[in-house]
């Protein structure tokens, strides 16, 4: 081979490749009725101020599916936007006394050149900001729309309230018992509330799943999250009065085991009770201080105190006390519950704290013995101690009983939902203004004219909203009457934002609807990705979006995402001290110097300042606080971005956690090299190999156009299918220059190869394809297809065992039968001579694939 060849440079590719991109505006896409339509998008990034890692990971993927999409033949949009609203931005300005517009859009600024840095294929014409008002002011008006129609409300709820953040937050977004943002112990709050009723669409979304091509897992972390159930609603007599209390059931079989209900602090008889008891006044109090999380009251030390009142027993008119729980949410059904020890864990330890009856109703049809004093059984089985339902099975006793009781006035069989309608209000400055305005006659009011502008020039300082004491914004005028009116300074949740911004791409710079029949080209998403930590949020939100908007003629399918690929994390190397407070100092990896084993593993790590020893901790996520992550920045400055996206996609398969190291992004970058040297090589005349014919080379081609093809497409497997093309790449260098078609067949393989790498490393096959005197640009170029009869091998090899051990390899013709294939494995040297002139007993043939030879 020549040693005269142009050198491997990224930066000069990369610089030729986007210059390009730009002029020619390349991904630039418009609807075209004559190609078919993919939409390929990845969850759109928080500004933060730069990429990391796990975003490298993430957009490389979505712009590998969309590259290879375009050279299959689709119209392929791939848009980029930024989800810019936020407490992040908040908390950022209030630290450095700013506005947070200012801080976003610089950041927005950064991170769009640090992605055109990395080679992705976006439509940037369609860029989108959410904190802008020509992005925000259609979804203030859609939400007038959903008041119009009863799908948005206001009312007075018992919320989770961060007392650092100063906002309320969704249940999800409470994490034990902390908020999700600021770490601060969640406090149970009554204020209000804006709400869109999700629950309208519930059995909706839930029968849609079986349509989505997503996976499993997540599918049924979606079906758990609405939570469909059948039950009974009862309704229990407050002993002497006209009131009464509601629960709802899913075991009406174990009624007749009910031995007290629970009720919520908050629940409508606690009030009336907690002037005359003090020390219910206190345990209300108490309990009003906690979260709203059902995850964490589930998972808290349950208590309780007597509200001093009893109910009767719908069936047996007994008396039952009413205990006010810690357990039991206002938010949840009616607030009150039904509860039955003996067959109910949590009742069960609850009864057992307090003293109160656990009588057994439910026994297990086998005859099998329970102890309940051991515990709750909380299975299915036949009714004992039931009275007229005794004997009866599951469904007979349902049914019995829901009869009687319907008949008597006192229930109704009911469906529930463990969804519960979205509370989108937040007291915080930097969001989406709620486009409402009270009226001191009719109450709160929808305004007419979008958007209604957040004041971008305020600098919250931590203490709430700037927006509550800010007149310009706060006085108005109402559109019903004109006299002067207030509006409402509560901002959407961020989540609002990212519910529809899938759909605003395909309907860019139309300022006079939210969207256009472009839309209806584009959706759905045919590919989306992102991380599964949004399965029950941003994922569920957005599904409710999508059918609200079809319901209003803005989009004509049913489902925002078709198919939905979740990736993995992406993990470092952490390196720390123990501290005298307990806690690690963290050192970042430019801080150490590393020491690896001969299998490039970190065994041992000093730091650079002081050169004593530090800890070589566990593979973590990467983060800020464990200080483990890697600029990407730096990682394409050291080896070019086409190395960084191949080992990105290589490391691991998508779905998977990927281990970051730095000897296989070094193992990536010696394999672009490897394929720029036979690029050069080809290029020259000048053909390395001596071992393989043109023929052997040129099946292996084919063979590998039908697997990467297929990794690429249906499998989702990028990792094997970046192995294959290394493989391929190997295969070429082996290629026998004196072969008569050892030109032609090294030229179509280089061109298919730099067609199929191309997805991966854009920017070094972009000057390969120019080298190679490629037809067209290479992103047009059509993706190679496999000639079918060339994956029909001509000879099959065969492993030859002896007693089970492998001695020896055959090829036969693909055609040869048993006896062919048995005469040709002992007539193989080395098979011969360990079969030794003993006996043959038995021959076993797994056709094409293996002889075993047992003697």
């Amino acid at each position: 081979m020549s040693t005269q060849t142009p050198d491997y440079d990224p930066a000069t590719f990369e610089a030729a490749a986007q210059t390009y991109w730009r002029e020619q505006k390349v991904f630039e896409v418009t609807e075209d009725s004559e190609r078919p339509k993919f939409y390929c998008l990845t969850m759109f990034p928080y500004p933060s101020g730069k990429l990391h890692m796990g975003h490298v990971r993430n957009y490389t993927l979505g712009d590998v599916i969309a590259r290879h999409k375009r050279m299959c033949g689709y119209n392929v949009l791939q848009p980029m936007g930024w989800d810019s609203f936020g407490l992040p931005a908040e908390n950022a300005a209030i630290a450095n006394r700013t506005p947070p517009a200012q801080w976003t859009y610089a950041n927005i600024d950064h991170m769009r050149g640090q992605f055109e840095s990395l080679g992705m294929a976006f439509d940037w014409s369609r860029e989108l900001t959410t904190c802008k008002p020509d992005y925000y002011r259609w979804e203030q008006w859609f939400f007038t729309r959903l008041v119009d129609k009863g799908l948005a409300y206001k009312k007075n709820a018992t919320v989770n309230w961060d007392p650092v953040d100063q906002t309320v937050l969704a249940n999800e977004q409470v994490v034990d018992g902390r908020g999700w943002r600021s770490g601060a112990p969640v406090e149970r709050r009554e204020i209000a509330q804006w709400f869109i009723k999700t629950t309208d669409y519930a059995q909706e979304m839930l029968d849609a799943l079986d349509t989505l091509d997503w996976p499993d897992a997540v599918k049924t972390m979606q079906r758990n999250w609405i939570g469909r159930s059948e039950g009974l609603s009862i309704t229990f007599d407050v002993s002497g009065s006209d009131e009464q209390i509601t629960v709802y059931t899913t075991r009406p079989d174990t009624l007749m085991g009910a031995s007290y209900l629970a009720v919520a602090p908050e629940h409508p008889l606690v009030d009336a009770q907690l002037d005359s008891n003090p020390d219910l006044a206190k345990f209300v109090a108490e309990c009003r201080s906690s979260t709203v999380s059902e995850a964490v009251l589930e998972a808290q030390d349950k208590a309780g105190c007597p509200l001093g009142l009893t109910v009767d027993h719908p069936l047996t008119g007994e008396p039952l006390p009413v205990w006010v729980a810690n357990f039991v949410l206002m938010g949840y059904g009616t607030g009150a519950v039904m509860s039955v020890p003996a067959h109910d864990q949590r009742d069960w330890e609850f009864a057992g704290k307090y003293g109160l009856p656990i009588p057994q109703v439910i026994t297990p049809a086998d005859g099998a013995e329970v102890d309940i004093s051991e515990g709750a059984y909380t299975e299915r089985g036949l009714l004992i101690n039931s009275g007229e339902f005794d004997r009866l099975d599951f469904d007979a006793a349902f049914a019995a009983i829901a009869t009687k009781l319907e008949a008597d006035g006192r229930a109704q069989r009911q469906v529930n939902f463990r969804l519960r309608d979205w509370g989108v209000s937040r007291q915080r400055y930097w969001g989406c203004p709620i486009p409402m305005i009270h009226d001191a006659e009719h109450g709160e009011v929808p305004a007419e004219e979008f958007p209604v502008t957040l004041p971008e020039e305020l600098a919250p300082d931590g203490s709430g909203s700037p927006l509550k004491d800010y007149a310009p914004f706060v006085e108005t005028t109402s559109p019903k009457t004109g006299e002067p009116a207030k509006r409402e300074t509560d901002t959407f949740d961020t989540f609002f934002e990212s519910s529809w911004y899938y759909a605003r791409f395909c309907s860019p710079g139309n300022d006079q609807a939210m969207l256009d029949e472009r839309a209806k080209y584009w959706l759905p998403v045919d590919q989306y990705i992102g991380g599964v930590e949004h399965a029950t949020m941003h994922l569920m939100y957005a599904r409710f979006f999508h059918k609200a908007m079809r319901d209003e003629g803005l989009v004509d399918c049913d489902e925002p995402f078709a198919r939905y690929l979740p990736q993995g994390m992406v993990l470092g190397d952490c390196y720390f001290r123990d501290n005298a407070k307990g806690g690690k100092d963290y050192f970042a990896p430019d801080e150490v110097d590393i020491t690896r084993d001969d299998k490039g593993r970190v065994v041992a790590a000093t730091a650079k300042a002081d050169g004593q020893p530090v800890v070589v901790g566990p593979q973590e996520k990467m983060s800020k606080s464990k200080r483990n992550g890697v600029d990407p920045q730096d990682a394409v400055a050291a080896v070019g971005a086409d190395a960084v996206r191949l080992f990105a996609m290589f490391a691991a398969p998508p779905d998977q956690t990927l281990v970051w190291s730095d000897a296989g992004l070094e193992g990536a970058s010696r394999f672009l090299k490897r394929y720029w040297r036979l690029v050069q090589a080809i290029v020259a005349g000048d053909l390395p190999g001596k071992e393989l014919a043109a023929a052997d080379v040129r099946r292996k081609l084919h063979e590998t156009i039908a697997k990467v093809g297929d990794d690429m497409g249906r499998r989702q497997s990028f990792n094997t299918a970046v192995a294959a093309l290394m493989e391929l790449v190997n295969t070429l260098y082996k290629l026998d220059a004196a072969d008569a078609d050892a030109a032609a067949v090294a030229r179509e393989s280089l061109l298919a190869i730099t067609q199929m790498l191309a997805p991966f490393s854009p920017h070094v096959t972009h000057a390969a394809w120019a080298a190679l005197d490629g037809a067209g640009a290479l992103e047009d170029a059509v993706w190679p297809e496999h000639d079918p009869a060339l994956l029909v091998a001509d000879t099959v090899e065969y492993m030859v065992q002896v007693n089970g051990k492998l001695r020896g390899r055959i090829a036969v013709p693909a055609e040869a039968d048993k006896a062919a294939v048995e005469a040709a494995a002992v007539a193989d040297e080395n098979v011969l001579r360990h079969i030794d002139g003993k006996p043959l007993r038995r021959v076993i043939v797994v056709p094409g694939k293996l002889v075993n030879l047992v003697v």
